[in-house]
């Protein structure tokens, strides 16, 4: 041991200076260029520092050599052994892996392939309740559509034979009820949690659509408004009898209701309370009192410019406001409908008549008649003074 040491003390190589971290291999070779040579020279003479070069490589070659000829013995018995604990390790390692692979076998026979068919079954029960629930609601829809029809030919007097018989103008509330039953249906169109849910992908639902439910609403519509455009209660003149004025106040009732009703439209899952604004009542009894004052307007301004007609242009103004007390005392005394998920304008226990005061901002129907009746005929008097007393167009009266 001591002559080893004695020998590796007396190598001239210098390992620090190799084993340093900031070695370089250039700034090396150029102190060995250096140190045998004469900056001046020319050429320089680089035959020594490859040889010095070369001479410190086979003298570590040599160095390695013999290091590792005097350790063999050492190496050998430590790859032995480091041999022997890797096959020891292997062996062991072998059947733990064995034994995990047996189980995931097991473990896949009896969890992983059951889950998968388990999976399928699911699948395919889900689907089958998705098509059940889709024909449910398809069957109830073509269920709806077919009252619907009833109910429109009891509105419009029509049988399935083509006779006609006597309208009847309680079932516009009904069929405005099953319509609002398939609208409350066809709302959750595209909410997955609703009942209505995947029907637009139905052929047969985008045709009860198209070729029943809108055409018979638009019927429904037009019939409403009708019955309001024409109503009139008949005057103190004229024979009406009672049950005359109650058939017109019905069928007025009816109609009023079926526009509110049809100015609603319901949600699926409503999360509070929705304020209804029944505009297409609002818009109808709108049109009905601006006729009403046109055609007053336009009476007062023919009977001005011609006086003999004055009394019975006061007479049909007189009528017409009648009519429309008597319409406002309907309103009055009808109440508003009830509607899931929805308040009247008014609050609950409304009536028809407070939303078309807070619409027309007044305070009756009568004095809203009288100031938009004088607002609209000034205009017409100074016309009539301008022109000396007749009337635009040359119409000189009676």
């Amino acid at each position: 041991m001591t002559s080893r040491q004695s020998e590796e003390e007396a190598s001239y190589i210098d390992y620090e200076t190799f084993l340093s971290p900031t070695f370089s291999p250039s700034q090396f070779a150029n102190t060995l260029v250096l140190a045998t040579n004469n900056p001046s020279d020319h050429p320089l003479d680089l035959s020594t520092p490859l040889s010095r070069v070369l001479f410190d490589i086979q003298e570590i070659d040599s160095h390695i050599d013999l290091l590792t000829t005097r350790s063999a013995i050492p190496l050998l018995t430590h790859t032995e052994s480091q041999t022997a604990s890797s096959t020891r390790i292997v062996t062991s390692i072998e059947s733990q892996v064995q034994a995990l692979n047996e189980s995931y076998k097991q473990l896949e026979k009896e969890v992983i392939q059951k889950h998968a068919e388990a999976e399928e079954v699911q699948q395919v029960a889900s689907r089958l309740w998705e098509t059940l629930r889709l024909g449910r609601t398809v069957g109830r829809c073509l269920q709806l559509g077919r009252q619907l029809e009833i109910q429109h030919a009891e509105v419009t007097g029509a049988t399935s034979i083509g006779s006609t018989r006597k309208e009847d103008h309680r079932a516009l509330v009904r069929t405005t009820q099953t319509l609002l039953s398939l609208r409350e249906i066809f709302s959750g169109i595209r909410i997955p949690s609703s009942e209505g849910y995947g029907l637009d992908r139905v052929t047969t639902i985008r045709t009860l659509q198209s070729d029943i439910i809108a055409p018979i609403e638009r019927s429904v519509r037009e019939i409403s408004e009708r019955i309001i455009r024409e109503f009139s209660p008949g005057s103190s003149t004229s024979s009406t009898t009672f049950s005359q004025a109650e058939e017109t106040r019905s069928r007025t009732i009816s109609a009023l209701t079926t526009l509110y009703l049809l100015s609603h439209n319901p949600k699926p899952a409503p999360t509070k309370e929705e304020k209804i604004i029944p505009h297409l009542m609002l818009e109808a009894l709108e049109s009905h009192l601006r006729s009403a004052l046109q055609s007053s307007v336009a009476g007062l301004a023919r009977g001005l410019a011609a006086l003999p007609s004055l009394d019975r242009a006061l007479a049909e103004v007189s009528s017409r406001c009648q009519n429309i007390v008597a319409l406002e005392a309907i309103l009055d005394s009808t109440a508003a409908p009830q509607l899931p998920g929805a308040v009247t304008p008014a609050g609950k226990g409304g009536n028809l008549l407070q939303p078309l005061l807070a619409h027309l901002e007044t305070g009756s129907l009568a004095s809203y008649f009288w100031r938009t009746l004088a607002g609209g005929l000034s205009s017409r008097v100074q016309e009539i003074m301008n022109r000396g007393g007749k009337p635009h167009g040359g119409w000189t009266g009676e």
